[in-house]
Order: structure tokens, then sequence, then C-alpha cells
């Protein structure tokens, strides 16, 4: 993962290059889950260079406690090959520090304090479900009555979906270790035979956790969902399948417990890609790691379950969701438009009789060509400036296509309006008698150019949206056979004096536009979703369709039906009111 590091100037600029940095410390962590210690290494050596430019005095105690934890995470790391538990351990205390120093620099800064980790009513509802079914169940393995100590922890498993968003908002550390200790007790519920002592352990340990976070004991100093990547977690799932394959209990389980302890940090991108995904995953990873502890391990059976969550996991994780095709309807159809713009002004300098007044056209033309290319440059340079890994590039994706979304509304209206052939002459004539007006050979140039210019910006716009989401080879692609149909499309036009059928041009042109809107819609709040400015309310029953960016939540649902409705009918009331009228 690569992060854009700026040297902090005051309080609030640390804020964000503490942000920034977090995803380094979460980068190493996987690395060293996957062992790959050199990996690992340089982004700790990267986090240590920038962590040295900021001014921590608005929370000292706090960076100090930063401070030692990368000594001993350094240390750690150089002798990770003969003791790779204590570098792992190493990197999660690290993480804690600064996400701890981040929260206490920005409560700082803003005057607030950092004290109070006391539940919400809420969270202590919460609790008060959980709390006595734990009780309940570490009372049945204590009498060894395994059947009744399954039964009770279904109950809590059952009960824990109504409760765990409350907890989720109020601590995320708190949430993250039920989590993880719900999982754990499952696996030696399940273990053949049971493991009654991890299974007393874990279960001591779920109503410990449960009573501090109800005294407000426990501080939130977890890592933030979205500082580990979803492809993170495949790929050390991948793993965990080698390892099972070689019939390596140690390390699969090992691994599998990594996985575990991942999950919380990634199951929110999952949830609100697909629900039953989601629910499918929270059983099957417990269920895995009971195979793979089970005396002896269930080989079969646990390496079957890890190709189904494969299976599962690794569709959600592609970001190359547009096509060649797509990003080659917005260069023809911006393109289009100008060189109708264009055929127009050169069909006026011919009428007129003045070569001068066509070569003013062209270099007004190729003026705003190499402007919108410039603009182009500055929005690409822009984005890769503010853009990160983790929940950051989400939120910029997220913004920049919400954006793309509003300019594809106005534009498609506008093309609407044209797909009348009179609007569209009514259009063409207003530009050029307005050059005319003017009396100058320059305002051809300016019309020519701010047509061409206009295009440009917004296929640029388009494009740095769709971006993050296309294949390259794919963006290269529909350049080019946009380009190449242009062209071709242009000497007919321009030389010939071909005339196209503009309506229908027009009227498919919306239609896909319109397909367009609705996709960048959906996976934009959907961006925002998974980076965690918008909340995601996920309901099974709703339609999960990737390719045209419908997901299960109510906040993707609802604006991309409204807007369905509100295209549709700008579609339809146009053609009801001309038939009126020729009735």
């Amino acid at each position: 993962m690569s992060v854009g590091i700026s040297t902090a100037q005051a309080s609030a600029t640390d804020s964000s290059s503490i942000d920034q940095l977090l995803p380094l410390v979460g980068s190493a962590l996987v690395d060293a889950g996957q062992q790959k210690w050199t990996d690992a290494k340089q982004e700790l050596d990267t986090f240590a260079t920038a962590w040295q430019t900021i001014d921590t005095s608005t929370a000292s105690t706090e960076a100090g406690a930063v401070n030692t934890a990368l000594t001993d995470a350094q240390t750690a790391l150089a002798g990770a090959s003969s003791d790779p538990k204590a570098a792992t351990s190493a990197l999660g205390t690290l993480a804690r520090a600064v996400n701890t120093y981040a929260e206490a620099s920005q409560a700082k800064a803003s005057g607030t304090t950092t004290d109070n980790n006391g539940p919400s009513q809420q969270g202590l509802t919460a609790v008060k479900v959980i709390l006595p079914l734990a009780d309940t169940t570490i009372q049945h393995i204590d009498e060894r009555n395994w059947q009744a100590a399954q039964d009770s922890y279904k109950q809590i498993v059952n009960s824990w979906p109504d409760v765990e968003n409350a907890i989720r908002a109020d601590n995320f550390t708190v949430y993250s270790q039920l989590e993880i200790k719900m999982s754990m007790i499952r696996v030696a519920l399940q273990a053949d035979p049971p493991r009654e002592e991890q299974a007393k352990a874990d279960t001591q340990a779920l109503i410990k956790l449960l009573n501090e976070y109800a005294a407000g004991d426990i501080a939130d100093t977890a890592p933030a969902s979205g500082t580990v990547r979803l492809s993170d977690a495949v790929t050390l799932l991948q793993q965990v399948q080698t390892a099972t394959t070689a019939q390596d209990q140690s390390k699969a389980s090992d691994l599998m417990t990594q996985f575990i302890s991942m999950w919380p940090l990634v199951e929110g991108e999952v949830q609100i890609s697909s629900a039953s995904t989601y629910t499918s995953i929270e059983n099957e990873m417990a269920e895995v790691q009971g195979y793979l502890v089970s005396n002896p391990p269930v080989w079969t059976q646990a390496s079957t379950v890890i190709q189904t969550m494969l299976d599962e996991l690794t569709p959600l994780t592609s970001k190359t969701s547009y096509t060649a095709w797509d990003a080659a309807i917005i260069l023809l159809r911006e393109g289009l438009e100008a060189i109708l713009v264009l055929a127009a002004l050169l069909a006026y300098a011919k009428r007129s009789g003045s070569r001068t007044a066509g070569q003013y056209i062209w270099s007004g033309a190729i003026s705003g060509l190499v402007l919108s290319g410039i603009m182009a440059v500055i929005f690409v340079y822009a984005f890769s400036q503010v853009s990160s890994s983790g929940s950051t590039r989400e939120m910029i994706e997220g913004i920049t296509g919400l954006v793309a979304v509003v300019m594809m509304l106005s534009v498609g209206h506008w093309l609407h309006q044209k797909a009348n052939l009179k609007n569209w002459n009514t259009y063409i004539e207003n530009q050029v008698s307005g050059a005319l007006e003017r009396g100058s050979l320059w305002s051809l140039a300016i019309v020519s150019g701010l047509a061409i210019l206009r295009e440009g910006a917004e296929t640029a716009i388009f494009y740095i949206g769709m971006a993050p989401a296309i294949a390259l080879s794919q963006f290269i692609l529909g350049i080019a056979i946009a380009l190449v149909i242009l062209i071709v499309i242009a000497v007919l036009i321009i030389k010939f004096s071909v005339k196209l059928p503009i309506r229908p041009f027009f009227l498919t042109a919306t239609v896909l536009i319109y397909y367009l809107v609705f996709r960048f819609l959906g996976e934009s709040i959907h961006a925002l979703q998974v980076a965690g400015k918008f909340p995601a309310h996920t309901v099974a029953e709703l339609p999960s369709i990737s390719w045209i960016g419908m997901y299960p939540t109510w906040e993707t649902f609802i604006p991309q039906m409204i807007v369905l409705i509100w295209m549709v009918w700008r579609l339809i009331l146009p053609e009801y009111r001309s038939r009126k009228q020729t009735a």
C-alpha cells in the first residue's frame, strides 16, 4: 500500500498526517501475518521516517507510548525469523498506540477529552442481552454439558446481530475482541472432542470484557475498520488453504486465527456488498478452525469450507467493474457533441467564403483540446495527492463518483432536450449568430474553443470518477475505440457534409448516460459506506447486482430508485407531450 505523506506544520495538519500513517502500520501487520518480513520492515521504516516529522507536543504522553512501541516493533522485526509471534504482537501494540495518539491529538485540538470510555444506553442494553447468555454458557461448560453449552452459545450468536452495532459504534476495541472471543468459543465447542480449557478461558474472557465495557474501563484503541483491505484477508485465507493442503496443523490453525482476528476490520466491506456472504463467512471461519483444531484434524472438510469462503470473498475484492465500452460511451457522447458544434461553425465559415474564419475556428478547437488535456492532468495529479490506501481512497472514490453523477444528470437532461431536432437547430443557430453579432473572427475561435473545453472538462471529471474501478488496459482500449469512431464521424460530417440522425443518437446517448448515472450512484455510495462515511443498513431481500452498482443496503437502494423514477419520467414526458400536441 502506498500513502502520501506531508510534513505537519500545525495540530490540524498533524491529525491529518497521523491518519495517513495508520494504514502503514496496518499494512505492516498484514505483511507480518503473511510472514513477509522484508515488506513489513519497509512499511515500518516508512512510518518511522514520517513519524519524526510530526509535532507531538499536543499529546506528548501518548507520543511517548508510540516511540516505545515503535522501538519494540523494530527490535521484534529484526528477530522475526526466530520469533514471528513476538513481531506480530509488537506491531499490534504499535497500531494501538498510534491510534490512541491520533485520538488524543484530535481531541486536544478540538478542546475535548477521551477519558470517557463509558458505553451508550444502547451499549448497556446490548450487555444486558449477551451477559446472561454468556453466564449460562460457562455454567454448562463447567458441568461439561456440551450440548447445553452449544445451545446457549447459539443464543448468543442469534442475539448478536441485534446488538452488535451499538457496541461497535461505542468502542471498536471491545467490538473486535468480542467478535474474536465468540469465534474462538465456537471453535472450542465444535472441536472433536470439545476443547474444555479453551472454551472456559474464552467464555470467561468474554464475560470479563462485557463487564469492563459496561464499567467504561476499556479505551477504544483498536485500528479503525478500513486500515486493512479485504484483499489482504483473502490473501491470508489462501495461505490457510495452502497450509491445510500440506496438512500442517500448527501453521494452518495459526493463520486461521489471524484471519479471525482480522475479520472485524474488513467485515463491514463484506456486509454492505453482500449480506448473505457476510453471514456465511461469520459461520464458516469458526467451522474451519474447528476442523483444524480437532484431533485428528478434519483436513478434507476444512479445505472444502475454505474454498467456499474464497469463492464467496474473492469476487468482492475485484475493483475492475467498468469495461472499455463504459469508457468509450463517455468520450463518444462528449466528442460527438463537440464535433457537431464545430461542424456548424465550419459550415458558416465555408458559406462566408473566408478561409481565415476556418483557421480561427480550428485554432480555437485545438486550443480547447490542449486546455482539456491540461485540466485532465491537473485532475489526475490532484486525485493522486489526496487518495491513499484503505478508507481514505474509498472516500475519495465515493466523493468523485457523486460529483460525476451530478454532472451526468445535468448533461443527460441537456442531451434529452436536444433530442428534438428543432431544439438542436436553435442551439446551433444561437451559437453562430452570437459570433456574427460580435463581428469578430476571434468570437468564432472562442465559441469552438469553449465547445471543446466544456466537453473535455466533463470527460475528465467522468474518467476521474471511473478510473479507480477500471483496468488500465480497458480504459485505454475504450478511449482508442471512441477516438477511431469519432475521427470517422468527424471526417464524414465536416469533409463530406454527411447528416447523421441526430434524434436517435441523442436518445441512445441519453439512455447510456442514465445507465452510468445509476451505476455511479450506487458504487459511489457503496465506496463511502466502506470508508465509514455513510451508514449501511443491510437487508438481505434487497437486490445485489454488481454490474449495475446495486448493493443490499437502503442507503444505496433508495437513492437509485429515486433517480430511476426521475430518469424514466424525463424520457417519457417529452414523448407524451409530443404525441399530445400532434393528436
